[in-house]
């Protein structure tokens, strides 16, 4: 064998090492998945290389990783048998970052058009090796190719040096062996745990297409876990990961059951998902997606500390969780993963680009979820509206804060109104009901469908048969306020502006001693009312509050303040619309008539307003003047 050779690193290595060490990964643990990455690599090239040279290539049938451990020395060795490396190989390869081995069998598959072999390969990411350091002291690899009669040892403490000799070594692949770190106080996890390396592999690795494979403790009792530190403990041999993904399978070989398995075990759900996307794009753009839409949502879906997001495969391989670029706010409740070979990573797989690529996919992604939800809404009106049930909001939310979405998202949006009987209906319903006559769309906001309908708003809409949506969830109005029409018709709060519009033409007359009364009324209330005025809307009631047509509702006014958004202090103008045909509007004009300056006048006056402020579920400005004038007037 040939004399130890010492090589020092080139110099985007050497700083790459550094940075590998101490910045670039979040998580230690990720050192695992890029061996095995690199490894799968390996296994992946003879399968390759065996379809065209089969005298050479022998023994495929039994790819595999091997992961094996030792206690007393703290080291970690990964092992494959695949196509190993040689001398130059090793240098090239493992002493610069510039030339990736995976990357340039990739660039020659290409060239040769031999697309249809299927064979994937991780490792044209770059640099995984070196991830190594960060909790190794000293790496060790021995390699050998079929091209070589002779094997490779390579070693590097990673400080910017590295040695290479020749070794005995008869069979092709490669080992890596880590000399593990002292567990440092802040360490987590230790690596030398079989328990942990089988997390590890099940959590980054598990759809790898090779066995990877470990001794491992035998179990002697149902679930009872052995104490591997012990002398007497017995091994056997592991398989740890599944190898076949479920997204990877056609899905018409795959059952609802066994999606739902998959479903409830990856994202920790119990109950099965209320609908199920799996679907796979070809073209300029591969990927595949597997979806699911939750039967309900988490505990902290409204919370801040929510996160939303899509885990990240690229052929297998888990990139990262709960990537958000690849789904929009509205989305933030569909669970699932992509699996990619487009994503264009940095120098680590953790470190997604935002590329034209992702945002692709992302785009892709939204409409495929808008498509199914539409035909869910066409085809299986019950089941969608038990997922509305639940996240209802999410979709409204998107009609307000996704301009690009909210034409799309509209027709997903479903009310409950006045006479639906505490159905839901859509706005496409909602249209086909409409009078002849009416202009507008109409709705009304509440706590509830109960308190909506006691409203003094609703009695001369009911009179004039136009149904009402009924709004009772805060991001309502804000949603209405954006998407202002539907195919042409704008929607009204029944609370803003005139129920009907002016007929053209014509103007409303009014008695003059009527005006008046009202003109003083407005006096008397100065600055608390915009206007006083003659109301149409009702029929029961003596008062309401109405606000300008083109101003801010009461409702959107307290649910700005309510938030702690309404940094412009916008107020809704009140406008007090009095039934001039009510018996005590008629009392109270008598009064005005009798005497223009009588105290029982203002009183009244006063007294309507609070009314209107009650009725709207507005605080009374001053509680005991309320009560003292209502006790006075009892009095008489």
């Amino acid at each position: 064998m040939s004399d130890k050779n010492s090589y020092v690193f080139e110099a985007q290595t050497k700083q790459l090492l550094d940075l590998m060490i101490h910045s670039i990964y979040t998580h230690k643990e990720i050192f695992l998945r890029e061996l095995i990455s690199n490894a799968s690599d390996a296994l992946d090239k003879v399968r390759f290389n065996s379809l065209t040279e089969p005298e050479k290539y022998k023994d495929v049938e039994d790819l595999s990783i091997t992961i094996s451990i030792d206690e007393s020395s703290r080291t970690l060795t990964i092992s494959d048998n695949g196509i190993g490396m040689t001398e130059e190989e090793v240098k090239n390869n493992i002493g610069t970052i510039a030339r990736s081995g995976t990357k340039k069998f990739l660039e020659q598959m290409k060239s040769q058009k031999n697309s249809d072999n299927n064979i994937d390969l991780i490792g044209q990411f770059g640099v995984g090796f070196y991830s190594a350091f960060m909790v190794a002291d000293d790496i060790i690899l021995e390699t050998k190719s079929e091209d070589s009669d002779i094997g490779m040892r390579f070693e590097s403490k990673g400080d910017g040096n590295y040695t290479l000799e020749n070794i005995e070594r008869t069979t092709r692949g490669t080992d890596i062996i880590l000399k593990l770190k002292p567990i440092a106080e802040d360490d987590s996890e230790d690596y030398i745990d079989r328990y942990t390396i089988q997390r590890l592999v099940k959590k980054y690795s598990d759809y790898v297409r090779f066995p990877i494979k470990m001794d491992m403790p035998k179990q002697t009792e149902p679930d009872e876990k052995p104490d591997d530190k012990k002398d007497t403990i017995e091994y056997e041999t592991n398989t740890l990961n599944s190898q076949t993904s479920i997204w990877q399978k056609n899905k018409n070989d795959v059952t609802t059951e066994e999606y739902n398995e998959f479903y409830k075990m990856h994202f920790h759900e119990f109950e099965d998902a209320i609908e199920i996307i799996h679907t796979k794009t070809e073209g300029i753009i591969e990927y595949t997606a597997l979806l699911f839409i939750p039967s309900r949502p988490p505990f902290n879906f409204t919370q801040p500390e929510f996160e939303k997001g899509l885990d990240l495969y690229s052929k297998n391989v888990f990139i990262m969780n709960k990537c958000k670029e690849l789904l929009p706010d509205y989305l933030r409740f569909v669970k699932g993963l992509i699996d990619s070979p487009d994503f264009s990573l940095n120098i680590s797989r953790e470190i997604l680009q935002h590329t034209n690529e992702l945002k692709k996919i992302s785009s892709n992604i939204e409409k495929k979820v808008l498509d199914i939800l539409a035909l869910m809404l066409k085809n299986n009106r019950e089941k969608y509206e038990k997922f509305y049930g639940e996240f209802g909001e999410s979709i409204k939310m998107g009609v307000y804060s996704d301009m690009q979405a909210k034409d799309k998202l509209i027709n997903l949006v479903l009310f409950k109104t006045s006479t639906s009987d505490d159905k839901y209906i859509s706005l496409t319903e909602y249209k086909d009901r409409m009078k002849p006559e009416q202009e507008f769309i109409y709705y009304a906001t509440g706590d509830d469908a109960q308190s909506i309908e006691r409203l003094p708003h609703m009695e001369a809409i009911k009179d004039s048969g136009y149904e009402v949506l009924y709004f009772t969830e805060r991001v309502d109005e804000f949603m209405a306020n954006s998407a202002r029409e539907f195919e042409g018709k704008k929607l009204r709060s029944i609370s803003q502006g005139d129920i009907k519009p002016k007929e053209e033409g014509k103007e409303k007359t009014t008695d003059a001693n009527v005006t008046d009364v009202l003109t003083a009324m407005k006096t008397i209330l100065g600055d608390s009312v915009f206007d006083v005025k003659e109301t149409d809307r009702l029929r029961d009631s003596v008062v309401c509050f109405v606000s300008k047509e083109d101003g801010i509702t009461f409702n959107m006014a307290k649910v700005l303040s309510e938030s702690g958004n309404n940094m412009f202090g916008l107020k809704a103008e009140k406008i007090l619309e009095v039934n001039t045909t009510h018996p005590l509007f008629e009392k109270i004009k008598n009064e005005f008539e009798s005497n223009k300056e009588s105290e029982m006048f203002k009183e009244y006056t006063h007294l309507l307003y609070d009314e209107a402020c009650i009725v709207l579920g507005m605080p009374i400005e001053d509680p005991k003047l309320f009560t003292q004038r209502l006790s006075a007037l009892m009095l008489k």
